[in-house]
C-alpha cells in the first residue's frame, strides 16, 4: 500500500487572520513583540489543485500551511520540471503594476529550481519528469513604500549611532499567500501544499515595493515546498544547515546546475543583497526575464 503523509504538528497555535504565530515554546516577551508586529494573510484557496481532501489540518510558526506528501513517491522521483507559477485574479488584483507579479512569480519559481537541484535533476516541462510541478499565487498583501520607506531610513539611519538597527515600523506591512502541487506523470497528487505568510517588523527588511514583501517571502515558500518535496515530509521547524555549493554559487549569480532553471534568470547575487539592504525595490536589482 502507498504510504501518504498528511503533514501536521501540534507544537503551535496559529491565528486563523494573521500570517503571525502562537507558540508555547517562544518567550512571552518576544511573542508579543512578533504578534504585534505582523501583517493579516489568511491560508487562500483558489481551487486550483486537484484536491485538498488530503491536506492536514494547519500547522506552522513564521507561516501557516496545510500540506499532504506521498512520501514513497516523493522518495523515490529523480526527476522534476517546474511550470511558471501563475497569479490568481485575486492576487493581480492587489497589484498595480503587473510586472511586479510576474517578479514575484518569477523568483518564486527560480528558487524553487536551484533548491531542488540539491536532490532533483531539473528538466523543462513537457520533456517528461517523475514529478511535475505548478504553484499559483493565491493572494498578495501589498507593502506600503511609504511606510517601508520610512523604516528602511529609520533602521540605516539608527544603526550608525547604535550596535544594530531598530525594527522595522509595524505598518504598512505585506504578505504572500500560495498553493503548489507535484503530480505523477499519470497527473496523480503526489505532494501538495496551501501556505501563508505576513511580513513581521524583526525578521523582515523592509523594499520600497508593493512587492517589497512578497517578493522576499517568495523565496520561503520555496524553500518550505522544496523541503517537503526532498524529504517527503514536513520540514523540521526552525532547522538550520549549511546551504550546498551549487546553491550557494547559484544565488549569488552564477549558472545554475541545470539549463532548464535558466528559464528563470539568474540569481541577484551581490547586488540583491546590496538592495535588500538598502531597501531597493525588487526591479531594480532583479534584471532577469520574466514571464
Amino acid at each position: 500500500m502507498t504510504k501518504t503523509l498528511p503533514l501536521s504538528t501540534s507544537d503551535g497555535e496559529n491565528s486563523p487572520a494573521t500570517g503571525c504565530f502562537r507558540s508555547r515554546r517562544l518567550p512571552p516577551l518576544l511573542l508579543t513583540m512578533i504578534l504585534g508586529s505582523c501583517s493579516s494573510v489568511p491560508l487562500t484557496q483558489s481551487g486550483t489543485l486537484q484536491s485538498y481532501s488530503q491536506l492536514g489540518p494547519v500547522e506552522g510558526v513564521m507561516s501557516k500551511s496545510r500540506s499532504f506528501a506521498n512520501s514513497q513517491v516523493l522518495l523515490a522521483a529523480t526527476t522534476v520540471s517546474i511550470s511558471p507559477t501563475r497569479l490568481s485574479p485575486q492576487a493581480y488584483s492587489k497589484l498595480r503594476d503587473t510586472k511586479n507579479g510576474a517578479l514575484v512569480a518569477n523568483v518564486l519559481d527560480r528558487s524553487l529550481c536551484i533548491d531542488l537541484s540539491d536532490k532533483f535533476r531539473i528538466v523543462s516541462p513537457g520533456e517528461g519528469a517523475d514529478l511535475n510541478i505548478q504553484a499559483v499565487i493565491t493572494d498578495i498583501v501589498p507593502t506600503q513604500k511609504v511606510a517601508a520607506g520610512v523604516s528602511e531610513a529609520v533602521t540605516l539611519g539608527s544603526s550608525v549611532v547604535l550596535p544594530v538597527g531598530v525594527p522595522r515600523l509595524p505598518i504598512g506591512l505585506g504578505g504572500l499567500a500560495v498553493e503548489a502541487e507535484a503530480v505523477d506523470p499519470n497527473g496523480t497528487q503526489s505532494a501538495a501544499i496551501v501556505w501563508a505568510r505576513g511580513a513581521n517588523s524583526i525578521t523582515t527588511s523592509p523594499r520600497m515595493s508593493e512587492i517589497g514583501d512578497a517578493y522576499g517571502l517568495a523565496s520561503s515558500f520555496s524553500d518550505h515546498f522544496a523541503q517537503v518535496l526532498i524529504s517527503g515530509k514536513k520540514p523540521e521547524v526552525l532547522k538550520l544547515s549549511i546551504p550546498s555549493r551549487q546553491k550557494l554559487k547559484s544565488r549569488l549569480g552564477g549558472a545554475p546546475k541545470y539549463l532548464a532553471c535558466n528559464a528563470f534568470g539568474k540569481g541577484t547575487g551581490l547586488a540583491g543583497a546590496i538592495g535588500d539592504v538598502l531597501g531597493a525595490p525588487p526591479s531594480w536589482t532583479d534584471q532577469s526575464e520574466t514571464n
